[in-house]
This record gives C-alpha cells, sequence and structure tokens, in this order.
C-alpha cells in the first residue's frame, strides 16, 4: 500500500488561526490513522508580509496542541533552486514562457474586458505563438507563465465534496514565477510533487485553486494526489469567523486558560463526526477518523460548548499539571505562591469548579493574598450573632492542636450547639472575613489549606 503523506503548510504571516489548526488536526489524524506520515512545511515566499515571529507563533501552536510531524519544519525559501530548475524545463518544453505584460497594460487589458461583458482574464497575448517577431520590450523583467491548456476540463473527485468539474476554458495562464519567487499555485504543486504528499487537506477557500494545479500536476508528469477541502468555520451568526466574533488564534486560547487537549477535541469535532462521539483523545481521534465524515457545510463555532468541554477536561486533568499551568496565572495576580498552600492540593479541591485556568486562578487568589474583605458584605455577615460565632470559632481553633478538616468540622458543630446558630450565621463570616469571598468549597477543608495560623490572623484583622 502507498505510503499516506498528509502535510499542513500555513504562511507565516500573522497568527495561526483556528481554521488552519482543525486542518492541521485532520491532517495529522489522517496520517496517523494510516501509519503513515505528517509534514509540516512553511511557506515563506511572500516575504513582505512573512517574518520570523509568524514562524514562531505556526510552531508555538503546533507544539501546544501536541501536533508531532514526523518532517519539517520546510521552509519554501530555502528551495528557490529546485523551483527555478523545475521552471528551466518547462520553459524548454514550452510548457511555460515568458510575458513581458507590464501591469500597465495587464489593467488596460482587463477593464477593456469588463467594458465588454467578459471576464477578466490573462489574453495569452506574449504566448510565443501569439508574439512571432514582436519585439522584446527594453526594461521590462519578465514573469513565467504556465501555459493552461486550451481545452478539455479538470475534474476530481474531492474527498469531502465529491467529484468537482471545471472547464479549462475557465482558466487563464498563471503566472508561475516572479523575480525568480515561485507562486502560491506552482511553489505548492513542486512541494507536494517533491514530498510525496498523497493527500491535500485544506480550507474550500483553496477549490479554485486546485484545477490550475491540477493542470501543473498533469505537465509536470506528477502523480495528482487525493484533494480533500474543508467547509470554512464561522462565528455563531453563520458569517465567516473573524476578530469581530471573539478570538480566532489558537494561541490566544492559551492565554485564556483552555487546555490543550480541549481546543483539539473541540476543533477536530467542528466539522467531523463519528457516531456519538463528542469527547474523545487524540488517539482515539485518529483511530476511527475518517474524510468521508466531514460535513460539507460551514461548521458554526460554539463558545459556550467550547467553555463547557473544557471543564470538563479541567475536572480529568493532573492536579499537579494544574498547578503547574495555575501558577504563574496566579502570580499575575499578585498572589505569592510560595510559601502558601499546596497549590496542587488547592486545584483539587477547587477544579470541579472552573471552565478554565482563568478561572481556576481567580478561585484560587484568595489563598495566596491579604483578602480584601469588602466591608458592606462584612458588616452584614458579622451581623445577628455572626461576629460572636467569629470569635468563639477563632478562640476554640487557637487551642486546636492538630488541624484537619474533621477537626474543623467538630469545632463548627461546637459553636453552633454553643450559640443555638445555623449553620449559615457561622460559616457566613468564615467565608466573607476570612476567604473574601461568598462562596467556597466545603469550608472546613478550605481553612485547613490556609492554615491554622492565616486563619487566624484573618479573623484578628476582621475583628479587630
Amino acid at each position: 500500500m502507498k505510503e499516506i503523506r498528509t502535510r499542513i503548510a500555513p504562511s507565516p504571516t500573522g497568527m495561526m488561526h483556528l481554521g488552519t489548526a482543525r486542518t492541521a488536526i485532520y491532517c495529522w489524524a489522517v496520517a496517523r490513522h494510516f501509519g503513515g506520515k505528517f509534514l509540516l512545511r512553511i511557506e515563506d515566499t511572500d516575504q513582505v508580509r512573512s517574518t520570523q515571529e509568524a514562524v514562531q507563533v505556526i510552531l508555538d501552536g503546533m507544539r501546544w496542541l501536541n501536533l508531532d510531524y514526523d518532517e519539517g519544519p520546510i521552509y519554501q525559501m530555502d528551495r528557490l533552486d529546485r523551483y527555478k530548475e523545475v521552471v528551466d524545463e518547462m520553459l524548454k518544453d514550452g510548457r511555460a514562457y515568458y510575458c513581458y505584460a507590464t501591469p500597465e497594460e495587464l489593467n488596460e487589458m482587463r477593464e477593456a474586458q469588463k467594458a465588454q461583458g467578459l471576464k477578466p482574464r490573462y489574453d495569452g497575448r506574449w504566448r510565443p505563438e501569439n508574439c512571432v517577431g514582436k519585439p522584446i520590450p527594453e526594461g521590462v523583467q519578465p514573469v513565467v507563465r504556465f501555459r493552461n491548456p486550451d481545452n478539455g476540463a479538470v475534474t476530481w473527485n474531492d474527498a469531502v465534496y465529491g467529484p468537482i468539474t471545471v472547464s479549462n476554458a475557465e482558466l487563464d495562464d498563471l503566472i508561475i514565477m516572479r523575480n525568480g519567487i515561485p507562486t502560491y499555485n506552482f511553489a505548492v504543486v513542486v512541494d507536494d510533487w517533491d514530498m510525496k504528499v498523497s493527500h491535500v487537506i485544506r480550507g474550500a477557500d483553496h477549490i479554485n485553486n486546485t484545477p490550475r494545479q491540477i493542470n501543473i500536476y498533469t505537465a509536470l508528469g506528477a502523480e495528482v494526489p487525493v484533494f480533500a477541502h474543508l467547509p470554512l468555520i464561522n462565528g455563531q451568526d453563520g458569517q465567516k469567523l473573524s476578530k469581530r466574533h471573539g478570538t480566532v488564534s489558537v494561541l490566544e486560547y492559551e492565554r485564556q486558560g483552555y487546555l490543550p487537549e480541549a481546543i483539539f477535541n473541540y476543533l477536530a469535532r467542528l466539522g467531523w463526526g463519528h457516531g456519538n462521539m463528542e469527547k474523545f483523545t487524540r488517539d482515539e481521534l485518529a483511530k476511527v477518523f475518517e474524510l468521508a465524515d466531514c460535513s460539507r457545510a460551514a461548521a458554526r463555532i460554539d463558545w459556550k460548548k467550547l467553555e463547557w468541554l473544557n471543564g470538563q477536561y479541567m475536572k480529568e486533568a493532573d492536579d499537579e499539571r494544574l498547578a503547574t499551568l495555575v501558577a504563574p496565572r496566579i502570580e499575575a495576580r499578585g498572589g505569592k505562591v510560595e510559601g502558601g498552600p499546596c497549590l496542587k492540593q488547592v486545584c483539587g479541591l477547587l477544579k470541579n469548579r472552573a471552565t478554565t485556568l482563568e478561572k481556576l486562578a481567580e478561585n484560587a487568589l484568595f489563598f495566596y493574598v491579604e483578602p480584601k474583605v469588602d466591608a458592606e458584605q462584612a458588616a452584614a455577615a458579622l451581623a445577628d450573632g455572626g461576629r460572636e460565632a467569629l470569635a468563639l470559632f477563632g478562640e476554640k481553633l487557637g487551642k486546636l492542636a492538630d488541624m484537619t478538616p474533621e477537626a474543623v468540622y467538630g469545632i463548627i458543630q461546637e459553636v453552633m450547639a454553643e450559640r443555638e446558630i445555623g449553620m449559615k450565621i457561622l460559616a457566613t463570616p468564615l467565608r466573607v472575613c476570612v476567604c473574601a469571598a461568598e462562596r467556597t468549597p466545603q469550608i472546613d477543608v478550605t481553612l485547613c489549606l490556609i492554615g491554622k495560623d492565616e486563619v487566624l490572623k484573618r479573623i484578628a484583622a476582621t475583628l479587630g
């Protein structure tokens, strides 16, 4: 069986978009499903917009999503000699030709075509048979154009959309090299040919490029890969996803406190389905993934569902790992993790109540900072017997030799019995005045994590 080889080939001109990340996940899944190879190629021929910072964003995004590639990163700018070699061969036998038309000439040509109600397209004026005896203009740097077939049609069986046919009459002689730099449609064919890519999986916005590329494959005598075009990701309003819908950069989700496995899972499910599978591991995806299961309709992102899914992963996450991820977020909020309660235990206590790492850090902050008690809330909490209950609790806690959740709960029960009060009369002052929070997890466990000395210090500061 032929080796299955897929690739993700982003341009380093900005952020790593959610659509690029989803495509990478599908490419990875196809390769892993068949035991093949997954490649990373950086398409950096746009020297005006490409930056090293954007390259790093791509590498960081791939690493964060744990998309392990087998070959690469391969940079197009390192392959200029190879593109020139192929172009020279095509020029020799007439598969390509030099075009000396200036930008001004081409603009005039297009305007004239529009005036006649025609579709603007290159008219072949510098095809060899059309310029016999025509002098080559001085001072004009020519481009190289591919000689597209005049007749017939291009047909391919798209792995997502099914059979697609485009007439060659709709295509013109596209530029394949300008100033020694290959254009996208040419470079991508040479790259995929050389790298033996078996499946080209990409967004549906590339469908118009595919017939042009297939003609170049045919002209080169290269095997045409399987093409699979993925519907775009839309916002909840059904419009193409953009910054106005919120976050569209993969790494921004890391900053917002999402776990990579949740983003991986959510993006994989956004436009693909297998039975009732909603939550799955990377290995489970690789085992069942088929391009035929991809939808032909654009997917709509649902931020609430993503946050819910992330919450499910948060509940299952290892506490030690969560502590590592949350620590810098607590520090960024002014908390001091070192010397405070065991963060691993704090994460274990709080993770079921948080849907992101940011929310977990916010919920854990009162363990690691001096609580900023709201005066009005404190006054309300200490009214109606709350002050006396809190004072008695502090007195009994000070005499406690070994602070455990069971012992703290015992003191709470004693105070309630002695003061003849309900749980709320004591629990509310403990939460508001000791934790600076209206709600906390189990109060006895929470107080034990804060520690006896710190709890007593906070009670004293409240009671004055």
